[in-house]
Formats: C-alpha cells, sequence, structure tokens
C-alpha cells in the first residue's frame, strides 16, 4: 500500500485530498497542528495516521520525519497543503505580519520537503506543493501572501529540477477561489458576484475539484509530468487582468 502525507490535513483541500487517496487505495499520513480539528477529521477514517505538527518549526519537521521514518514503510508522496491567509494592506504589513505568512506557506514547504526528500527518492514518489492563483497574478491585499505563493511554485520547479534524477516527480496546483466554509463566511455577496463574472466557469471551485488534480500529480497516470505548475481556477487565469464587462 502505498503512503502520502498531507498536511494541513484536518480541514479544506487537505481533508478532501486525504479522503480521495483513501478511496483510492492509499494509506495517509494527516498532519495538521490543529490537534481537536486533526483528531475529530481523522477519527472516523480507516488507514490514516495523525501527527501533530506545525510544519514552520524545524524542530518539530524533524521530530516528525523521525516518526515517519520508522512508521512508513515508504513514502511515496507529500503533499504540501498547509498555509495561512493573511491578507491586508502593503502599508499595514509590518515584518512580522510578513513572517507569519511566509514561515507557513514557504519555509514549511521546504521544510517538509527536506525533511521528508529521501524517502521520496528511495519511493521515486511525487511532491505536489499548492500555491494559488495569487502567486499567478498580483492582487491587492496580497503582498505577503501573493509572494510566498509565488515563491512555492519556483520552490517546485527548483525541486523538480534536482530530483528528476532520483525519479521524484514535483509538480504546483495554484487553486482559484474555492467554495471553503471559510471562504463562503467571509465573501459577500459583492465579492461572490464579481469572482462569478470574472471566472469563465462563473463558479468557485470544489476542495474535491483541487483534490482530484492533486491525487492525479502524485498518481500513475501522471509519470511524465513534473516541474508542472497547473491552475484549477476555472479559467481565472486566463481572463488576465482585462474588465469583465469587455469580454
Amino acid at each position: 500500500m502505498k503512503t502520502a502525507v498531507v498536511t494541513g490535513a484536518a480541514r479544506g483541500i487537505g481533508l478532501a485530498t486525504t479522503k480521495q487517496f483513501l478511496d483510492q487505495g492509499w494509506r495517509v499520513v494527516m498532519i495538521d497542528r490543529d490537534a481537536p480539528e486533526l483528531e475529530k477529521a481523522a477519527t472516523p477514517l480507516k488507514d490514516v495516521d495523525s501527527v501533530i505538527c506545525d510544519v514552520s518549526q524545524p524542530g518539530q519537521v524533524d521530530q516528525m520525519a523521525a516518526y515517519l521514518a520508522e512508521s512508513c514503510a515508504s513514502i511515496d508522496a507529500l503533499v504540501n497543503n498547509a498555509g495561512v491567509a493573511d491578507f491586508g494592506p502593503l502599508a499595514e504589513t509590518d515584518f512580522s505580519r510578513w513572517r507569519t505568512v511566509m514561515e507557513t506557506n514557504l519555509d514549511g514547504v521546504f521544510l517538509m520537503s527536506q525533511a521528508l526528500r529521501d524517502k521520496l527518492c528511495t519511493a521515486k514518489g511525487a511532491i505536489v506543493n499548492i500555491a494559488s492563483i495569487s502567486g499567478l497574478r498580483a492582487s491587492t491585499l496580497r503582498v505577503a501572501y501573493g509572494t510566498s505563493k509565488a515563491a512555492v511554485k519556483h520552490l517546485t520547479q527548483q525541486q523538480a529540477v534536482e530530483l528528476g534524477e532520483y525519479g521524484v516527480r514535483a509538480n504546483c496546483v495554484c487553486p482559484g477561489p474555492v467554495a471553503t466554509k471559510l471562504a463562503m463566511a467571509v465573501h459577500s455577496p459583492q465579492i461572490i458576484a464579481a469572482y462569478h463574472d470574472a471566472i469563465p466557469l462563473n463558479r468557485y471551485g470544489t476542495e474535491d475539484e483541487i483534490a482530484a488534480v492533486i491525487t492525479f500529480l502524485c498518481s500513475d497516470k501522471a509519470s511524465y509530468v513534473t516541474g508542472q505548475i497547473i491552475a484549477a481556477d476555472g479559467g481565472f487565469e486566463a481572463t488576465g487582468i482585462g474588465l469583465p464587462a469587455l469580454r
């Protein structure tokens, strides 16, 4: 049985990805720093191992990796999904706020990938890093978030170039607006309408739709796909910065 490690697995895209891996016959190690939510998510699932870990903290990542070295016969896929969203004007983004975003969204991807690199090389496994449409196109209020996700995109390509000789594939998924519970709670009707108008498919994506792309990239069906940046965004990136009213 293949094993996937999924960070940010307690909710949202991470949990949807976990469930799809399980449906496809994988074992999943669920990583999250929110202990109560992780326990709640993992308890009803079979073939999972839940590990409390803050991916932004090198010491915790090292402890997690040591545990997995003993408990996992192989690590066949790593999904770096854990992230924080902090949106605010550039003028209000001080260094502390910047670092809070970077240490999870970028440092966490680097730390996890480095910690599990040897296991992934042995298995000729796959890395899928979750960035964002905000890393592909600039937007207001996202100076830290967007920059962190753009860096994840480039880190993915660095990994693909250097790890390819070991048979490890690295790809990046950039979700567009996704109808998570959090998004639906904080997006006003005006924001929802504006997104619908700007997205060619005229709707938000679902967590399961993003998870399907992630699990495909980890599967043997994507055995010749590496170094790719894939926007799962309903065509949002393709619209560029043109006004929807002029389409």
